[in-house]
């Protein structure tokens, strides 16, 4: 899978992006580039969605529509979501949403990012912390114009992330993909961990840790874009009481 977003409201750490890329000899690429290099790297049932200068989505699926890992793509109400990986507990979270028995991955996801940010008074933490899998997943509002990703701790999916020429946030599955889009400015998205457009990266399995950038030095020696990795030492003291009229991004910064 690729995701593609904007600078103006994806606001990815600032120690994503490496000053190595502009000096090295390999620069970073614009977001059409990588679109253009994923596509051809992909050139069998690749699915893509362009929304404008905002965002770019594109998604490859499975050989086999019966493999455990699936990659999934849906869009519900204006709202868009990659998925890749599997949940052990799909059936019960269904159940406990109280959605329709055929409902996948991807479209669990997107009512659960919905009750998130409109009806729930849960801290997004806890409802990522309830997914039992290998998982990653990338869900895009684009009427909010809002980014939400997550990437499972068992280390069962791989994910990363980087910036693009123009200052692009690119997520992707595909490590060639970044490494040649991103240039120096790429990381492995941290394992357990969740991101959104205004609240940040932040851990769902420690969340009263914070999240510590590491520098990151390459085969070459040269400082590239910095790992993420939660701290055990460091915890946020201030807990505000969260009421049941908060909306999903207040819950976000309760934290």
């Amino acid at each position: 899978m690729l995701a593609i977003f904007h600078k103006a409201f994806a606001n990815p750490p600032e120690e994503l992006h490496s000053p190595a890329s502009q000096k090295c000899s390999k620069r970073p690429k614009l977001p059409e580039d990588t679109l253009s290099d994923f596509l051809s790297r992909h050139p069998d049932n690749t699915f893509s969605m362009n929304f404008g200068h905002a965002a770019v989505l594109a998604y490859v699926p499975p050989h086999s529509p019966l493999t455990k890992d699936r990659r999934l793509f849906c869009g519900f109400e204006d709202i868009y979501c990659l998925f890749m990986g599997s949940l052990n507990n799909l059936c019960s979270l269904i159940r406990q949403y109280g959605l329709s028995k055929g409902t996948d991955e991807a479209m669990f996801v997107i009512e659960a990012y919905r009750t998130l940010r409109d009806r729930g008074p849960y801290p997004a933490d806890q409802v990522v912390k309830d997914l039992d899998g290998s998982f990653a997943f990338v869900v895009y509002d684009s009427k909010a114009g809002t980014v939400f990703t997550a990437l499972g701790s068992d280390g069962g999916v791989k994910l990363y992330w980087g910036i693009a020429a123009d200052g692009s946030v690119v997520i992707s599955d595909d490590l060639e993909v970044i490494k040649e889009g991103c240039a120096k400015s790429f990381a492995p998205f941290p394992q357990g961990c969740m991101f959104h457009s205004e609240g940040g990266l932040m851990s769902f399995e420690h969340p009263m840790n914070k999240i510590r950038a590491m520098p990151r030095v390459d085969s070459e020696g040269v400082m590239c874009g910095a790992n993420f990795k939660v701290d055990k030492y460091t915890r946020i003291n201030s807990i505000p009481r969260v009421g049941s009229e908060a909306d999903w991004t207040n819950q976000w910064d309760s934290h």
